[in-house]
């Protein structure tokens, strides 16, 4: 028995465990989940992106490390389902308004700063030997950052609403554009990158194969602008109108991986493309944050395996057997295009702050280099050793970006101070406005959030279905509020009615301190998510002992859990419609 493998084609225990045939399906998402799990909370723990436990994972689980060996071709395939789901994802939260904002800086500098990592990026391979497809492949698919890690050290930090966070989403968003481009044209250019069959050819006939490409994505985004953009709406919209829940969960996945099926059978596009104009169609619509909320766990569970079947392809002896190109992957990663992304910020006139804040964003890879170098390699244009650096170049990347950032806060943190000092020594005739005004103009990485001056207030978190309706009352009342959310729809709702608030999720540090809970009259919990809602009450009684405390939850359970966790009253929808309709029948009788 020493010498079996437990692979995903034959379990050696099956018999032993009651399982009589043979489960690589099951296996493998079993296994790559569990295994995604324990390396993911291992990678939280020591502050570093779980992206790195789920690549990790992969490695276990890939036939280059002793143990169990999952099934390739299942991986691939739920691979693409992945796929799908993150790039419907990110059409789900492609806003034009966002990248029109930023577009003076956002659409050059992105284009040139992909342009230059491209350029290192096949200098590598010309000095490796490859030929010129492969290293542009490898070149462009170290030019592109993670929309994943990204986003994440910029919410920590407070500063996706700062203009630094809307540059650097905008500069990702015309990343991540630019590689969509890139995989619906590699494939039709892949045959003139080999240079198979293009002697004696004529310009035209060199350029049919991509002007067939183009007609047909034109074909798709016509389709999808005349008939989609009608059709996805009204089939959500009445599935909503049904009340069904589990339909309207349903239908997002159908329009989902049905428009990216679609695309691929009938234009022949990738379902990368197809996914993300589903995505883009169904962000125009009102209900597309809900439709985001309610694909969210399958999609990062997919995301995950995603993830996991790429770390499969990682050979871990890549970084014995190929240290020096591999430390010049790293290096083209971390500093080439991070240096280049510094210049053009700052030829642009944005302070330092805004420049470092570029650079430390984008000294990373991720998803979409692990697609492009997949497809590069199935093409035939990048080698297996390309592949091999890229994805051990995005592990080694992703596990240091954090510490970028850990210097830029430090860097700033000395800056404030040595300003704050100049500001100190300034002359007594110095107005105080003055000297805020140039303390605000010049921030930390890390946005601290200032103290709320409210006092005697209502802290509302959440500003939903429910919360609208609590803070409407309350502002009719003329109770000072201050509501906590972090959902772009309801911001605006917030801003309309000139209610005060704090961006962000209540649960993150700092957020209850500025509420200035010891002051307030008392703290409602409206969110639905009772676990982050415990979270919430928890910290909110470590800040105030007396502080009444109401939350809002759906189940006897769930009404223990926050009351252990210290709120004074915890209300329960269905039973206020039982009293409610009980209350309505006592009137009726009298």
């Amino acid at each position: 028995m020493g010498s079996e493998r437990c692979t995903g084609i034959h379990f050696p225990y099956a018999s032993k465990c009651g399982m009589h045939h043979n489960t690589p399906l099951i296996s493998t998402v079993v296994v790559g989940l569990v295994l995604a799990f324990v390396l993911g909370a291992l990678a939280q723990r020591v502050r570093i992106s779980p992206l790195v436990g789920y690549l990790l994972a992969g490695v276990v689980m890939g036939p280059f490390t002793p143990g169990y060996v999952a099934d390739q071709n299942i991986a691939n395939e739920l691979a693409e389902i992945g796929i799908i789901l993150l790039m419907f994802g990110v059409g789900l939260h492609f806003s034009l308004k966002d990248l029109l904002s930023v577009r003076a800086i956002a659409v050059p500098g992105a284009v040139v700063q992909i342009a230059v990592a491209t350029l290192l990026g096949m200098g590598l391979g010309w000095t490796l030997g490859w030929p010129v497809g492969g290293g542009l492949v490898f070149g462009l698919a170290l030019s592109v950052a993670s929309t994943v890690v990204l986003l994440r050290a910029l919410q920590e930090r407070r500063l996706v609403d700062t203009e630094r966070g809307r540059i650097a989403v905008g500069w990702l968003i015309v990343e991540d554009l630019a590689m969509v481009l890139t995989l619906v044209l590699l494939p039709a250019l892949a045959g003139l990158l080999k240079g198979e069959g293009t002697s004696g050819l004529s310009a035209y006939a060199m350029a049919q194969p991509v002007l067939i490409t183009l007609g047909k994505v034109a074909a798709f985004v016509i389709f999808m602008l005349v008939v989609g953009r009608r059709v996805i709406p009204w089939v959500l919209h009445y599935v909503a109108h049904t009340g069904s829940r589990e339909l309207f969960r349903l239908a997002v996945f159908a329009i989902s991986l049905g428009v990216a099926f679609g695309a691929a059978v009938l234009f022949d596009v990738s379902f990368a493309l197809g996914a993300f104009f589903a995505g883009m169609i169904l962000s125009e619509s009102e209900l597309s944050q809900r439709a985001a909320n309610e694909t969210l766990p399958l999609r990062d569970a997919f995301a995950v395996l995603f993830f996991v079947s790429v770390g499969m392809l990682v050979d871990p002896a890549i970084i014995v057997r190929e240290p020096l190109p591999l430390l010049v992957t790293v290096f083209i990663i971390i500093f080439g295009k991070s240096v280049a992304a510094f210049g053009i910020v700052r030829m642009f006139g944005h302070p330092t702050s805004t420049a470092l804040t570029i650079s430390a964003s984008l000294a990373q890879i991720g998803e979409f280099s692990f697609i492009l170098v997949s497809l590069g390699v199935s093409l035939a244009l990048l080698p297996d050793r390309g592949r091999d650096l890229v994805l051990a170049g995005a592990i080694i990347s992703i596990m240091l970006n954090p510490l970028f950032f850990v210097l830029l806060d430090r860097y700033e943190a000395k800056k404030q101070a040595a300003e704050e000092a100049a500001a100190a020594a300034l002359s007594a005739e110095d107005s105080a406005a003055e000297v805020a005004a140039e303390a605000a103009r010049k921030k930390p990485a890390r946005v601290e959030l200032p103290v709320t001056a409210l006092t005697g207030h209502v802290v509302l978190v959440g500003y939903g279905r429910v919360g609208s309706v609590v803070g409407a009352s309350l502002k009719q009342g003329g109770v000072p509020l201050l509501v906590i959310e972090d959902n772009p729809g309801c911001l605006e709702k917030l801003a309309q009615a000139g209610i005060e608030k704090i961006t962000g999720n209540a649960a993150a540090p700092g957020m209850l301190v500025a509420a200035n809970l010891e002051a307030a009259r008392g703290l409602i919990v409206a969110i639905p998510d009772a676990f982050e809602g415990g979270q919430i009450v928890s910290k909110a009684r470590a800040i105030s002992a007396t502080l009444p405390i109401i939350a809002r939850a759906h189940s006897e359970e769930e009404i223990a859990h926050l009351k252990h966790h210290g709120a004074n009253s915890v209300i329960m929808g269905e039973q206020e419609i039982a009293k409610a309709m009980i209350a309505q029948i006592g009137l009726a009788s009298i």
